[in-house]
C-alpha cells in the first residue's frame, strides 16, 4: 500500500511516499521540501508535490501537523495554513486520510523503528523498554511532547499532549535569572520558553548580562552555530546550559508520565546529539532528590532516524486504518 506521508511545521512542508508493506514494515521516498511561506494553502503546496511527481498521487494521505489537531478547523502554530478535514478528500482528491499531531507522529515513529535507530544516551544499556510508557519529547521551534504505551502482545497507544507549556522550574542561580528575563516579556514561562530553538537567544543574552558584557541582539540560528563550534566561549556556555535545562525537564515529563524510558526527539535533539552526550544533561535528568536512584534507571534514547515525522505520520496512518484502506 502507497500513501502520500507529509510532516508539516512552520517552516518547512516534507512530503514522501510511503510504503506499507504486508508485514507491516514502513518504507519511505526520498522526500522533498518545500517552504511553507512560498504557498498561500496546503492545497497549493499538495498540487506543487504532485506536479513534481509527475501529475498523480496515490489516493491516501496521513498529515503530522505541527499544533493541536482537533475539530473543525486545523490551524498551524507557525504558519498561516488552514485545514478542514470535512474538506481534506474533496479538495486533495483522496479516498483515505489521518491526521496526527507532529509529535504524535514521531511517538509513532519510536513504536516502529528498529533499535539501530536509536543513540544511547544515558541510563541502562539495552532495548528500550518492550511494554509501558515511553516518554517522546524533543525541542524544536517549540517543545513537542508525547507519551507511548507499549502493551504485552505487542500493539501500542499514543498520545499527544501539551506538555511544553508546563511551568518552567529553575535549579540555580542562572536559571533563576533567565527566569527573571523571560518574566519581562511573558506573565507566565513555559518550559518551552527555555528548551527549544528560540531560546538559545534569551539564554545568551542573560549569561552575557550576568558577566556585564554588552553584546548585540544576534539570530539565534548564528549562536547555535558558535556555540556548538566552540567558536564563541559564552555560545558555548549557552549551548551547555540549554542542555542542563533540557535534562531536567525530559526528567520531570518522565516523573509526570510514570515512564519506563525516554526518548529525545526533534530536529534539534538530532543535531544536539554529540552535544548532549558530553554535557551535563544525564547528571540533571537523575537529579530528582528522593528519585534520584529510580531516574538512573531508565533508559534514555536519541532516535537518529532521519525523517520520523514522515516515518511516523505513515505509522500513525497504518494503526488508524490496518488493512482497510488499500
Amino acid at each position: 500500500m502507497e500513501l502520500v506521508s507529509v510532516d508539516i511545521g512552520g517552516t518547512h512542508a516534507r512530503f514522501a511516499i510511503a510504503t506499507i508493506a504486508d508485514d507491516g514494515s514502513i518504507t519511505l521516498s526520498e522526500p522533498e521540501t518545500l517552504h511553507t511561506e512560498d504557498h498561500v494553502s496546503f492545497q497549493t503546496a499538495w498540487e506543487d508535490y504532485r506536479k513534481r511527481m509527475g501529475g498523480s498521487l496515490p489516493p491516501r494521505v496521513s498529515m503530522a501537523i505541527a499544533g493541536p489537531v482537533g475539530g473543525d478547523v486545523i490551524r498551524f502554530t507557525n504558519n498561516p495554513w488552514i485545514i478542514r478535514p470535512a474538506m481534506v478528500r474533496e479538495k486533495l482528491g483522496v479516498d483515505a486520510y489521518t491526521i496526527v499531531n507532529d509529535f504524535e507522529a514521531v511517538a509513532h515513529a519510536v513504536a516502529r523503528a528498529s533499535e539501530d535507530q536509536f543513540l544511547h544516551m544515558t541510563g541502562p544499556e539495552g532495548p528500550l523498554p518492550a511494554t509501558g510508557r515511553l516518554t517522546v519529547l524533543g525541542p524544536g521551534t517549540g517543545l513537542g511532547v508525547a507519551h507511548l504505551y507499549r502493551e504485552p502482545d505487542g500493539t501500542y497507544r499514543v498520545s499527544a499532549t501539551e506538555g511544553g507549556h508546563i511551568d518552567f522550574a529553575p535549579l540555580d542561580s542562572i536559571e533563576d535569572a533567565i527566569l527573571a528575563r523571560l518574566r519581562k516579556r511573558h506573565n507566565r514561562v513555559s518550559v518551552e520558553r527555555v528548551v527549544a530553538g528560540p531560546a538559545i537567544s534569551d539564554i545568551y543574552q542573560t549569561l552575557a548580562a550576568m558577566e556585564q558584557k554588552a553584546v548585540p541582539e544576534v539570530d539565534d540560528i548564528e549562536i547555535w552555530t558558535k556555540g556548538m563550534s566552540g567558536e564563541d566561549s559564552l555560545a558555548a556556555a549557552a549551548v551547555d546550559r540549554f542542555c542542563l535545562s533540557l535534562g531536567s525537564v525530559a526528567g520531570d515529563m518522565a516523573l509526570a508520565h510514570g515512564a519506563k524510558g525516554v526518548v529525545i526527539a526533534g530536529g534539534l535533539g538530532y543535531r544536539l546529539r554529540d552535544t548532549l552526550l558530553k554535557s551535563g544533561f544525564a547528571e540533571r535528568f537523575r537529579a530528582k532528590g528522593r528519585f534520584e536512584s529510580m531516574m538512573a534507571g531508565l533508559p534514555v534514547k536519541l532516535i537518529v532516524h532521519p525523517q520520523p515525522g514522515l516515518f511516523g505520520a505513515a505509522a500513525a496512518f497504518s494503526s488508524e486504518h490496518g488493512k482497510d484502506a488499500k
